[in-house]
């Protein structure tokens, strides 16, 4: 950094005209210094001669400094400080008008594009080829719903992505007066961030609940408006946006039913030898149904370390030495149907 003395300090003018405290210095240093020689200045200021050279060249072009006969002579600063003024000002009346035509082009754009999403000019079936395209148009949804929001959630533990995402969003709805209910699976509750959110959502007012499995990831806003995933294994590739009055009244409907019977959160699931938990049970359901480890496990959103350490467990308490031996246990326990 190019040094300056205290005596070359002061009300730095110049800095709130876009220069520097040292181009102040320089300024106010050919003031007081009628010759105006450069060598003299940077000498005086302790600052190398090309800096202050380059300097003035700013200062002249600004008017602020002039040239006559070789040598410097200021302007007068009421005339050049109010003229610079006059620019700013006349810059910030352009810069706001052009504000304001932005603000006026940015309504219309929504306006118009409200209008085409409006569900008489669409078809009941819409596609969003990106998770970015999802996200975009959930917060859209969001910001439009009035009076509920209902989501099934499977997965198990939830992307810290995902939940940067819904927060604001949910904040949202939830001041608005607005219903949230989410579905989890049980196996979220595994998940820190995922246990946490569920926390700050129904300490907010919002409602969570959490089932064995769920049978895809969906987003319904107002009940009139879903959003289902392109690919169910795989959330990521896009989802379709569904606004069919037959579509989202079934759609409706099997949230309804998962809810029901879904356990509230922070409810928990107490074990006990004499009846597994809805976790276990739907487990047994799983392998009754001859689903392999690996798909039991995801459809469950638990590792597969965990889904067969629960086998092991569940063929311990029901003191069966293998799956099929279990299997006739638990039927016999009356654990599953017939």
């Amino acid at each position: 950094m190019i040094p300056v003395t205290n005596g070359a300090r002061g009300c730095y003018v110049l800095r709130e005209l876009g220069l520097d405290d040292h181009a102040d210095a320089i300024y106010r240093a050919i003031l007081t210094q009628k010759d105006g020689e450069i060598g003299k200045i940077a000498e005086r200021l302790e600052m190398s001669e090309s800096y202050v050279r380059a300097t003035i060249d700013r200062l002249v072009d600004m008017s602020l400094l002039r040239r006559s006969s070789g040598t410097l002579q200021p302007a007068s600063p009421s005339v050049a400080f109010h003229s610079m003024l006059q620019h700013q000002r006349a810059d910030l009346l352009r810069r706001q008008e052009a504000f304001f035509a932005a603000e006026r082009a940015v309504n219309r754009l929504v306006s118009e594009y409200s209008e085409i999403c409006g569900t008489g000019n669409r078809s009941e079936c819409d596609c969003l080829e990106s998770i970015e395209a999802v996200r975009a148009r959930i917060e859209t949804l969001a910001h439009g719903t009035t009076s509920e929001c209902q989501s099934l959630m499977p997965g198990g533990a939830q992307s810290a992505a995902s939940l940067e995402a819904s927060r604001p969003l949910d904040e949202l709805l939830l001041q608005r007066g607005a219903s949230v209910r989410t579905l989890y699976l049980d196996s979220a509750w595994n998940d820190t961030p995922t246990h946490a959110y569920a926390r700050w959502l129904t300490d907010l007012g919002g409602e969570v609940r959490s089932a064995p499995t769920l049978p895809l990831r969906i987003v319904i806003f107002d009940k009139k408006i879903a959003l289902v995933p392109l690919d169910p294994q795989d959330s990521s590739k896009g989802a379709v946006e569904v606004c069919g009055e037959g579509l989202i009244a079934a759609l409706v409907a099997l949230f309804e039913q998962i809810w029901i019977v879904a356990t509230p959160y922070g409810a928990g699931h107490r074990r006990c030898e004499e009846k597994p938990t809805p976790q276990e049970l739907e487990l047994l359901r799983l392998l009754a149904l001859g689903l392999t480890d690996e798909a039991a496990s995801k459809k469950l959103g638990i590792g597969l370390r965990t889904h067969r350490r629960m086998v092991a467990d569940l063929m311990d308490r029901l003191n069966a030495r293998s799956r099929f031996e279990a299997g006739v246990k638990a039927l016999q326990r009356g654990w599953v149907a017939d």
